[in-house]
Formats: C-alpha cells, sequence, structure tokens
C-alpha cells in the first residue's frame, strides 16, 4: 500500500512540474501541497525509492485512467513513434527478410543507398562490418540494429551474390530512407483508378498528388480510395486529403475541448478531385484521420463510403514534453464531423473494456451482419446536402456494408500465415526463379494475366509445411486453396515488382474493392446512395 500511495504521489508530481500552467501566474494549492509531501518523502521516508521505474509506471497508470488515447512515451520510444510519420528513418535503403538464418534482400529501395552501390534484389548479406552474420540465429532486430544507423556514417557489408564466385564487398554510406505512407496506385479499368493509404504522414500529400496525376493523365474519372487498416496519423494531413474533393468553405472537422478554443478546419478551393466521384471504403482498422475523411466526405454526400464500422478514435492528443525526453500525448479536445457526429466511441467501461472492444463486435457479429449494429435515436444525425441519415457515437457506420470474408479462412491457413511457411516458401521460389520469371514475362500486365499457381507448386507448399510441423489437413486446404493461390501470386508479384503490383492481384478476388467497382459502374446505385430521392434522369 506505501509503495502505491508513493507512486500516486510522484505521479501528481510529474504532471504538476510539466503539465499544470500557474493560474494567474501563481500554482493552485493543490499543487504545492502535492509538491511539499513529495519533499518530506524525499527528505524523511524510510527506504530507498527508485523514482524514475516508479515515476514512469505511475504515469502510465494513471493516464489510462483519463482516457485510452492519452499515453506516455518513453525517450527511447519517442524516436522510433516520429519515424512513420515523419516519413523516413536513416539506414542503408533496403527491404529484407531472414531466411535460412541469412539475410536476403527482397529488393533496394529505389534512389536508396544501397541501389547506389550496386545491391540487387536476391543478394544474401553474410558479412557486417567484417563480422559474419550468416548462420547465426540472426534476428530482423539485430539486423536492423546493425544496419540503421545516422546519415553520413558508414557500414561495409559482404554480399554473396549467385553466379558470383568471390563475396562481393560493398561501402554503404546511410542517407534518410522514405517510409511511404502510399501502398498502391493503378488503374482498375479505363476509367476507376485506384489508391490505398497506410497512414496521413508528413510525405502523404506529396505521394497522392503524385499518384492523382498519373491517374489522370491515364483518363481517371473515378477513384476508389482504400483507408482500410489505415490508423490515422496528422490531422492536417487529413484535412488536405478531404481538401481535394470539396469546394471551397465547406467544414472538414470540427476540435472541441474545455481547455481549448473551438476550431473548424475548411476546405479551400482548387481541388484536383472536385468532378470525380469517389468511393472510401473503410474497416475496423480505419481510425483517427481515416473517419475524419469518411465522415466529411459522407457528411456532404461527396461519395459512397462502404466497408464496415470504423475503429471509432475521435480524441485529439497534445504532445508535451517531459524534462528527460520523454512525453505525456494528453488528450485536449475531441473530433466531431461536419454534422456534428462525434468520432469517439465510448470508454466508459474503462480501459480494459475499451480494449476488446473488436472483439466484442466480432463476438456479436458486427463484422458479418450489418443488422447486428445498433444505434440510439439519440445518435442519429442528417448529412449536410441530402438530410440522410447517418450516426455518430462510436465510428463512421458506411451507406453500404460488406461484410468480412470468411469463407476461405481455416485453422490451417492460419496456421501457414503464422509459421511463416507461405512467406518464406515465396522468398524461396522468387529467389529460385527471378530471372525466369522476368524473361518469361516482360511486364506485370503479362504476369497477372498469365502466370498460374499449378498444381506442382502447391504440392511444394505443402511439403513445406510438413517440413514446419504443420499437420495436413486435406478439407481445410481445399477450403482455403483459392486464397492461398491468390497470396501466393499476389507475394511473388510484390517481390518483383512491387506492393501496387501486390494489391492489383489480391483486389480481384476481394468483396469490398469489386462491390466499390460495382457502385462506380452503375451511376443509378451511385448517385441513389448519396441522394435516395435523386432522379437519375436529372443529372444529365
Amino acid at each position: 500500500m506505501r509503495r502505491n500511495n508513493l507512486t500516486f504521489l510522484f505521479v501528481v508530481l510529474m504532471l504538476t512540474i510539466s503539465l499544470i500552467v500557474p493560474v494567474n501566474g501563481q500554482f493552485t494549492d493543490a499543487s504545492l501541497k502535492m509538491g511539499k509531501v513529495i519533499s518530506l518523502i524525499e527528505a524523511y521516508y524510510v527506504e530507498e525509492v527508485n523514482q524514475e521505474k516508479m515515476v514512469e509506471q505511475a504515469i502510465i497508470n494513471v493516464l489510462k485512467e483519463l482516457d485510452p488515447h492519452s499515453t506516455y512515451i518513453s525517450e527511447k520510444e519517442v524516436k522510433d513513434m516520429n519515424e512513420p510519420l515523419i516519413g523516413n528513418y536513416e539506414g542503408i535503403g533496403i527491404q529484407f527478410n531472414v531466411l535460412y538464418d541469412t539475410i536476403l534482400v527482397i529488393s533496394p529501395i529505389p534512389g536508396g543507398p544501397s541501389e547506389k552501390v550496386g545491391i540487387r534484389a536476391g543478394d544474401r548479406i553474410v558479412k557486417i562490418d567484417g563480422e559474419n552474420v550468416a548462420g547465426i540465429g540472426i534476428t530482423t532486430t539485430k539486423v536492423k540494429d546493425k544496419l540503421l544507423g545516422k546519415k553520413g556514417t558508414k557500414v561495409n557489408v559482404g554480399v554473396k551474390r549467385k553466379g558470383v564466385v568471390k563475396l562481393i564487398e560493398f561501402t554503404i554510406t546511410r542517407d534518410k530512407i522514405p517510409i511511404h505512407s502510399l501502398d498502391a496506385a493503378y488503374m482498375a479499368d479505363d476509367e476507376v483508378g485506384y489508391i490505398k493509404l497506410n497512414r496521413f504522414s508528413f510525405t502523404t500529400m506529396k505521394e497522392f498528388h503524385k499518384a492523382v496525376d498519373s491517374l489522370l493523365d491515364l483518363n481517371m474519372k473515378k477513384l476508389i480510395l482504400d483507408l482500410r487498416g489505415n490508423g490515422g496519423g496528422y490531422l492536417e494531413t487529413s484535412v488536405r486529403l478531404v481538401d481535394e474533393f470539396l469546394p471551397e468553405g465547406k467544414m472538414i472537422v470540427n476540435m472541441e475541448g474545455n481547455h481549448v478554443p473551438e476550431k473548424s478546419f475548411l476546405s479551400h478551393s482548387g481541388g484536383r478531385l472536385l468532378d470525380n466521384q469517389v468511393v472510401v471504403i473503410i474497416d475496423e482498422g480505419s481510425a483517427s484521420a481515416s473517419e475524419i475523411v469518411a465522415g466529411a466526405l459522407q457528411d456532404w454526400d461527396r461519395g459512397v463510403v462502404i466497408g464496415r464500422r470504423s475503429f471509432g478514435k475521435g480524441l485529439v492528443q497534445r504532445p508535451f514534453n517531459l524534462p528527460d525526453g520523454s512525453i505525456v500525448r494528453l488528450t485536449i479536445a475531441k473530433y466531431y464531423t461536419p454534422s456534428g457526429r462525434l468520432i469517439q466511441k465510448p470508454y466508459n467501461d474503462g480501459f480494459e473494456e475499451y480494449a476488446k472492444d473488436l472483439v466484442t463486435r466480432y463476438s456479436k457479429g458486427e463484422f458479418v451482419y450489418a443488422d447486428s449494429i445498433h444505434f440510439p435515436d439519440s445518435l442519429k444525425y442528417t448529412t449536410l446536402l441530402n438530410k440522410r441519415v447517418v450516426y455518430g457515437g462510436g465510428g463512421i457506420m458506411p451507406d453500404i456494408f460488406v461484410p468480412l470474408d470468411t469463407t476461405g479462412n481455416t485453422g490451417y491457413y492460419s496456421d501457414l500465415l503464422r509459421k511463416g511457411v507461405i512467406t518464406n516458401f515465396i522468398l524461396d521460389y522468387v529467389d529460385r526463379n527471378r530471372d525466369e520469371i522476368i524473361h518469361r514475362y516482360s511486364s506485370f500486365s503479362e504476369f497477372r494475366d498469365q502466370f498460374k499457381i499449378d498444381d506442382l507448386m502447391l504440392k511444394d507448399l505443402l511439403v513445406a509445411a510438413e517440413d514446419e510441423k504443420i499437420e495436413k489437413n486435406e478439407l481445410e486446404f481445399e477450403q482455403s486453396k483459392e486464397q492461398i493461390k491468390v497470396i501466393l501470386k499476389a507475394l511473388i508479384a510484390r517481390d518483383i515488382w512491387d506492393m501496387s503490383e501486390y494489391y492489383e492481384i489480391v483486389n480481384e478476388k476481394n468483396k469490398a474493392f469489386n462491390k466499390a467497382i460495382s457502385i462506380l459502374k452503375n451511376e443509378e446505385t451511385f448517385f441513389s446512395t448519396i441522394d435516395p430521392g435523386l432522379i437519375l434522369k436529372d443529372l444529365h
């Protein structure tokens, strides 16, 4: 009990020093009182106290009691946290995997330090700074520790390359390596473009503009914006993205809090996609900035939102720097869509219940049946132009529900993924057949249209599974067979080309993607969804 009480005191002290702003130039009586108590503990307490450890753990626990998204981030975690949003890290610039206890280069990042010195896909890094790294049980984390480093520093690597007897030595000067927030951009047919974003980072709009310009050059008239699994990022980036679709002066999101002034973010003129029809795909992994985008386009009847109810994160965090370089991210406001809907789902039942919300949704059948989702009338709102009914208080509910496709999911397929059998099988397959694939298929489109996963390849996969002690299950394999074939082909496309080609293969059989295509190809469906009272002939 003494230790718990002491923990609480240290927490209050830390928050007092770092976060509490004096009222009229003076600290409150409560903060002064707590400071006095801490001084007494430091002067007179009977035992030695590890202040740093106690304070850190206590801050985590106290913030957890406030809301699910007020968090403490240690000094060590701050840099790692910032990298995905800033949009780069410093290293040698390769995509790699550890295959058969060896570092296998999947591909050098275009324009990065490794590509510049001649590192190729399929190379095996066996030495780093003269130290053997092959056959020693090296982990992915250890590889990153050795290859990441400050811009301008050098690292020597020894590479084993097929067809070359001697080890090839490279000296690579580390540099800033871009982290892309745009996974895929391609034309799904002669007029429908597809863009998938994995986060809203500092570089997102530059990537988005480049992709949109290239698709417009290919005669794109309509767009599928895929935000599934996109957990959010910078508010400003989401606002700029919505700005591409709305005319000037439209509210995109409103921010309200007790101790911050209310602020509305409005659209400006000059968006690239003002006249393009858009379908936004979301799911339970779409959160925060993704929900701002989907909610704004839905509220303004600007596009059709399809998929499953989004995560429901509508709390605004502000970072406060602490003296040791760590950060407290404290919730200061809430996000509201243009119609006034609160994005944030309830968290009154505590952190544990909040954390298992998605599991609860799944168990109630919400991922499969739209009628499993119930909203009270108190959460009912209407869109701003066509007065359609929408709901707040727990994420964004799509206009058109697309259930989770579980037809190919089996325990056997899960084991293949979980134990890395499929990934390692494709890494090995591409390593052995890369030159032949590139020679046989002069372009990705030829590969997409002509390459087939045959029975011999599936038989080899089953053998690889048995080698990993996965017991063969013929019934479950047959149930998952088509899904396995799709993922195998997609992974080959990724390793030979890039992630955009991966998604082009995967999406061929994806229900949400195909639903989006059908909506955009049928104007009556598209326009009647965003305006049920609209007569199609009035549009022309």
